[in-house]
């Protein structure tokens, strides 16, 4: 049997700890790589440009929120899919999820590309730029946007090839186009005098090379699973099937995107362009740990998919409990590292002082509720693995949509800057009690059924 054919099966025979270790690590590598290069990039544009170009950048956020939106409705749910069909042994039902992966992930980019670029300025002005920073904000995503077509073909298929049971090549593949674009970059930015586009540029590019790799594994005829002309047309079925499993990941950044454009307008309200800059250089630091959590999802993901497809449930339970067991133990460092270092640490990004100043309080704050964060977000994903994608959805959207912009809208007017802030700790502990809910009643289910 090749080694292809041994990947998808070991998912359901392999001990849990182990796989779980063997599929987390390289993503976690994968995402680490990739999370150190957000920060290296913010670093290049800090110092590379000036203070407020962190600001300009900030204000994209929520427009590439809403292109991963789409690359996860698209990415994520095509991923899951992928691991259930394999677990149900529907090798022809795989390769027809990939084959529509390939063609929605085209339709949304293009069409995301072209709103993107017509509404421009507009849209920019909606997500809280000012006459002093929608320059470099226009700049960097004019450069994004031409190149979406690209970044939603490559994470999507990213998320296919580790759904195959290929968690390492994903991860060279992740480290591959980092490695190019943190070269690019200073290269861009510093030698060639192309300012923030410098690193717009060098993140498409780098992404062009890491779909260069995706696409000559799923050519390859050797492969289990692979691209099939005969597949490369829409089904509804499988379509329907994407989007509902989707629908969790894809809420969730679509409720990101809202959120980011209140907190920059907020912070332009109750603070500055720089307190919009601050939030950046934090969101850009915690991700770094986030991202340690979404490499264990991804490594979870698969192993859950495929053992809730064979129904062995003992072991879809089994492999969330550990997961949980690390999420947690990642984010209760973060914490203290965050809450023991808050300048040392920001200091790195800028060396404005008052950026500083205000970079530190908002990620001492920030962080209050992290020890706990990390099993909501666990929780959440699991859901997404066993295609439960109503109750996915509720837990992604209740924190954004219920609890956080509730507390975005009413703390500032208490506590001034400092509410915008606070209300990102308040919504991760309610929200927490919420997956707590939805889990015991999941969890009751599985053990009875198994």
């Amino acid at each position: 049997m090749s080694s292809q054919n041994n990947a998808p099966n070991e998912m359901g025979t392999a001990d849990i700890g182990k796989l779980l270790i063997s599929y987390a690590l390289p993503s976690i590598a994968a995402q680490m790589v990739s999370s150190i290069y957000n920060v290296v990039d913010s670093i290049f544009i800090g110092r590379g440009v000036e203070p407020l170009a962190i600001a300009g950048f900030g204000i994209t956020l929520p427009l590439m929120n809403l292109a991963a939106a789409f690359g996860a409705l698209v990415g994520a749910g095509g991923g899951t899919l992928i691991s259930i069909k394999l677990g149900q042994k529907d090798k022809d039902g795989a390769n027809n999820v990939l084959g529509n992966v390939v063609v929605l992930n085209i339709i949304i980019g293009i069409s995301v590309m072209l709103f993107g670029l017509l509404f421009m300025d507009k849209i920019l002005v909606l997500f809280g730029a000012s006459n002093e920073t929608i320059s470099f904000a226009r700049d960097f995503m004019e450069v994004i946007l031409y190149g979406n077509v690209i970044t939603h073909l490559y994470f999507g298929l990213l998320c296919a090839v580790r759904s195959c049971g290929f968690p390492k090549k994903a991860m060279t593949i992740t480290m591959v186009s980092v490695v190019v674009n943190i070269i690019l970059c200073p290269i861009f930015i510093f030698w060639l005098n192309l300012g923030i586009r410098g690193a717009a540029l060098a993140t498409v590019i780098a992404q062009t090379c890491g779909l260069t790799i995706l696409l000559a594994h799923f050519m390859d005829k050797q492969k289990y699973i692979r691209l099939y002309s005969k597949f490369l047309r829409l089904k509804s079925d499988i379509v329907k099937g994407i989007i509902s499993v989707g629908l969790s990941p894809f809420m969730l950044n679509i409720c990101a995107c809202l959120v980011v454009i209140i907190i920059n307008n907020q912070l332009k309200n109750y603070g500055s362009d720089y307190a919009i800059g601050a939030y950046g250089i934090v969101n850009k630091m915690l991700m770094l740990f986030a991202m340690l959590v979404l490499g264990l999802n991804q490594g979870m993901q698969p192993i859950a998919g495929y053992n809730y497809g064979a129904k062995q449930y003992g072991r879809v339970t089994e492999v969330f409990k550990k997961t949980v067991l690390y999420a947690t133990a990642v984010m209760i460092v973060a914490f203290i590292v965050c809450e023991c270092f808050p300048h040392a640490i920001c200091s790195i990004f800028t060396d404005d002082e008052q950026m500083t100043d205000i970079s530190a309080n908002a990620m001492r704050i920030m962080i209050l509720a992290f020890p706990i964060v990390g099993f909501q977000m666990v929780t959440s994903n699991f859901f997404q693995s066993i295609g439960k994608a109503v109750t996915a959805a509720i837990l992604s959207t209740t924190r954004q949509l219920l609890f956080l912009i509730p507390s975005l809208l009413i703390l500032p007017k208490v506590f001034g800057l400092n509410g915008v802030w606070y209300s990102m700790p308040v919504s991760d502990v309610i929200s927490t009690v919420v997956a707590v809910f939805l889990l015991t009643k999941e969890y009751r289910k599985l053990k009875a059924v198994n």
